[in-house]
């Protein structure tokens, strides 16, 4: 049975309730402000999500909390220990998924979570029945002895994440844990992340993929310009925020001037106009009687990704 909590640790966690604590903290860049006096909170066993356009301060905020880049302001709290006091103990807590492949291309599958156990001093005895017992949790075993250059770009990422889970973190931290994969090997991963938070793991991550947040996250914030726009539970997130169904029908003059009539709030998004609504069908009815042939009427659920891009916009971030 996999375990990745320690008893002693497990018990220290149950008396800070709390696995991560900010408080107004800060990040600079010379003249520029990457994360912008925030706060917040990471519970013991959930998911917790930063989701932002490029250049949000997310990645900044991660790198923060693995004690890899110095606060400049505020305070960070990590397993209640300080991370400007005590980097190396929250490090050895942690488990990184990073978003880049840097698995070692000399080393078979195998050989890459024995190496990597090395750095936490994990005797050779114990690294190996971890490296066993992880390879069989991803569903690696087959691949044991292939070298990397071998294995397809859904094998490196389980095997990024069993590499993550050698030192049995207490925290696991993934940046774009699906990036570039398949539908099956995304739902794959999706799984094996679900059965982690199940065993009592707290994971944070950072995704461009908002359906993935919507399905994996118990809360999340949403940041732009290195502040927190806002934090919840997806669901509560989207009935706050878009309502419960999103109307759409093409940019034409007599749905515009119907809709302005009627008084109702839209968004625009390119020729499609969309109405955020908890009454889709009276809208939607209005809709289509002065449109007739001229424009498709559609009504569909409102989603974390309308949510997104109502409070970060449309243009593109580089």
């Amino acid at each position: 049975m996999l375990y990745l909590h320690d008893p002693t640790a497990y018990q220290e966690a149950e008396r800070i309730g709390d696995i991560i604590v900010a408080q107004d903290l800060e990040k600079r860049f010379e003249d520029l402000v990457a994360v912008d006096r925030i706060s917040f909170r990471v519970r013991e066993g959930e998911v917790f999500g930063f989701l932002g356009p490029n250049g949000a301060g997310k990645t900044t905020t991660m790198k923060m909390i693995q004690c890899i880049s110095p606060k400049t302001g505020g305070t960070l709290e990590v397993f209640g220990m300080d991370v400007d006091t005590h980097q190396q103990e929250i490090k050895s807590r942690l488990g990184v998924v990073p978003q880049e492949t840097n698995l070692d291309p000399d080393f078979s599958t195998y050989q890459n979570l024995l190496v990597y156990a090395r750095y936490f001093g994990i005797p050779k005895h114990e690294a190996e029945r971890r490296a066993e017992e992880l390879l069989a949790f991803m569903q690696l075993e087959e691949k044991r002895d292939v070298l990397i250059e071998k294995l397809s770009g859904g094998m490196k990422r389980r095997l990024i994440i069993a590499r993550a889970l050698i030192n049995e973190p207490r925290l696991l931290i993934l940046d774009e844990p699906t990036i570039g994969l398949d539908p099956q090997a995304r739902h794959l991963i999706w799984e094996k992340l679900r059965n982690l938070q199940a065993k009592g793991n707290t994971l944070v991550l950072t995704t461009h993929y908002l359906d993935e947040a919507e399905r994996l996250c118990d809360r999340l914030v949403i940041m732009d310009h290195g502040k927190i726009l806002v934090e919840g539970a997806p669901a509560d997130l989207i009935r706050e925020h878009a309502g419960s169904d999103v109307v759409e029908v093409k940019r034409v003059e007599t749905a515009v001037a119907r809709l302005d009539e009627l008084g109702v709030d839209y968004d625009l998004a390119g020729d499609v106009v969309q109405v955020f609504t908890d009454n889709p069908h009276e809208i939607a009815r209005d809709l289509l009687e002065v449109c007739r042939h001229k424009a498709a009427v559609t009504v569909r659920p409102a989603t974390l990704e309308d949510v997104f891009l109502r409070l970060t916009g449309r243009s593109l971030r580089e």
